[in-house]
Formats: C-alpha cells, structure tokens, sequence
C-alpha cells in the first residue's frame, strides 16, 4: 500500500510538493481553501538554483519556454543616475544559466498541468479547521498554505505570524517593452521593472502609505522616464495593492511530531526585496520530497528531520536578508545610502 499526503495549498509551494511526493511513489492529495486558484500577480523571479530544483521535479522544460532572461538591470537614482548593477551577470557567468522570469499565471499553469498528468486529486473550496483529522487520515501533512497557515498554527499555535513591515506595495504590468529594467531607490520608496514577456514590462512599486491609485502617481511623479509613463499609461483596475507582511519570529522548526512539514511561505513568508520568494517555495518542495524518496516509506520522520537540516536556516537567512534590505532601500537617509551602493561592484 502506497504511503498517503495530504497537501494544503495549491500555491507555487503545494503543487510543487504534490509532484515531487507523486513522482516518489506517494499517494497524493492537494486541497485548498480557495475557490480557484490565484492567477494573479506579475513576474516570478527564479534563480538558477530554483530553475535545477524544477527541472529535478520534472516541470522546467514545459515552463522555459515560457520564461524570459534578465540582464542588464541596474539601480538608479529618481533622477536616472545609475549608482551599479544587479550582480545579474555574474549569477549567469557562476550558474551557466541566466536569472529567468516568468509570470505567475505561467508557474501555475505548468505546475497545475504536470500535477494533474500525474493524476493527483484537487479539492478547491476545503477550509481546513481540523488538522488532527488530517493526521489520522495521512501519513504526512505539508502546510503549504501561506503566510496566515493553519496548518502551522495547529502545530506552533500563535508563536509566529504575519508581521506589518510598514510599506505598501503595488505591482502591475504594463503593455510596452520599457528597455529599462532594475530599480530606482528614493526616499523612502522605490520602484521597480522587469521584462515578463514579449511585449510587457513588469513594475512594483512600495511607499511608506498609498491608498489610491492617484496618491502612487503622485509619489512617482517627477521620477525619471519611464516610471511616470508606465504609471499613467496603464490602468489602475489592473494594479495589486497589498499590505507589506513577513512572518515573524522565525520558526524552531519546519516539521512537527514526525509527520507534518510546512513548506514556502507558510514556514517563511518573506519580504519580496529579494525576489526570493518563489525561489525558496520551489527549493522547499524539491529538498522535502527529495529527502522522502531517499529515507523510504518507513523512513519519514528521519526525512523531515533532513528536509529541516537542509532548509531551515537557508530559508530564514533569505528571508532576514531580505527584510534587511528592506529597510535599507525604504531608509530616508539616502545620502549614506546611495553613497554605500555606489561603493558596490558594478
């Protein structure tokens, strides 16, 4: 008889778990609470790392194609002024690969299509309440169920939770190519674009507080080209609004009495300065049912107690970067700041 999973969340983090525990000989489920699942969102940064971690779950080729490199990004001052350069480069010359990225919808849609080729079941619509029974029906739950998890409040209780940083962001896309990619640090906000795909820019943008559309124009309105024309050239119906979070303190743990694993933001939701959060969820999913295939049907608790090795202080040294550099790019001391960017490698 095969051993059973139950996976909550069908975010970037489950399916990538349901896939790996699938392609392991499990007998896999996915339930989420949601309705349908999330499309929405912009560009996905992935690391070469992640892209290793994909391909090793069996979904890269599908999702490549789809995907596009970046390069040449740089960090500006409102005015334009490059001050240096994403290390870009440099991960594509170590990696042999570039950074790539895709939009979320894309990620989805692959990891959805190899999930439901390999027959595992999807429940939308299921709010979890009672973890206890999952236990007793499964042999192994994964809380892949974001930053506000039940799964891990059932197990750490309201030790840890999602933490207000004091920013707003706003993400977007625009319907032109902008040929200007990176970030532009003022203060106390900053602005980004990517390319996502032929055509389209992506942007983000964060401010201290922004509640309309207009107020975000505002903020940006004497910033250098082509920041006030992605801004009034695309439609605020279009923009994501949302409330900067991380979760905090950090975990003791991922894995709990020897058959629960949390996975993605669910153990580590982190501030997105770094981009990384697509990145860890993947590296979550490929590390947990790598260890699972290699400790056997009989061997989980020794798994997850690998999984936590590998991941745990990995993903909590992403995520304490990341909120760092959060401060350090919304700080309004700008002089010291633009000045230690400088001093940076181009």
């Amino acid at each position: 008889m095969s051993s059973t999973a139950v996976v909550v969340g069908a975010g970037v983090a489950g399916l990538a778990t349901a896939i790996g525990l699938r392609r392991a000989g499990w007998a896999v489920s996915i339930v989420e609470r949601r309705s349908e699942l999330e499309r929405y969102g912009t560009a996905f940064g992935i690391h070469p790392t992640a892209q290793a971690a994909l391909d090793r779950l069996g979904v890269g080729e599908s999702l490549w194609t789809r995907a596009v490199p970046y390069r040449g990004a740089r960090i500006r001052t409102p005015r334009g002024e490059t001050m240096t350069s994403l290390p870009l480069e440099r991960i594509e010359r170590k990696a042999g690969r570039p950074e790539l990225l895709v939009s979320r919808p894309h990620l989805i849609d692959a990891l959805l299509a190899e999930s439901d080729a390999l027959g595992i079941p999807l429940e939308l619509g299921v709010n979890i309440c009672d973890v206890d029974a999952l236990l007793g029906d499964n042999d192994l739950v994964v809380g892949a169920d974001g930053i506000r998890s039940a799964v891990r409040g059932a197990c750490f209780g309201a030790r840890s939770g999602p933490r207000y940083v004091g920013t707003v962001a706003w993400i977007g896309t625009a319907d032109f190519e902008s040929g200007v990619y990176g970030e532009t640090w003022g203060s106390g906000r900053f602005f980004g674009m990517t390319p996502v795909e032929p055509g389209r820019t992506n942007w983000y943008a964060t401010v201290p507080e922004a509640t309309t559309a207009e107020q975000l124009r505002d903020h940006f309105a004497d910033w250098h080209d082509p920041i006030p024309r992605i801004l009034n050239g695309t439609d605020p119906a279009t923009w994501i609004r949302y409330e900067m979070r991380h979760l905090f303190p950090a975990l003791p743990a991922f894995v709990h009495s020897g058959k629960v694993a949390l996975v993605g933001d669910a153990a580590h939701a982190l501030t997105p300065n770094l981009g990384q959060g697509a990145c860890t969820a993947i590296l979550d999913a490929e590390a947990l049912t790598r260890a699972v295939a290699e400790h056997g049907a009989g061997g989980l608790p020794s798994a997850l107690h690998a999984y936590d090795a590998e991941r745990r202080r990995s993903a909590q040294r992403v995520a304490l970067a990341s909120r760092t550099l959060h401060r350090f790019m919304t700080t309004e001391r700008t002089r010291l700041r633009d000045a230690l960017v400088r001093m940076l490698p181009s």
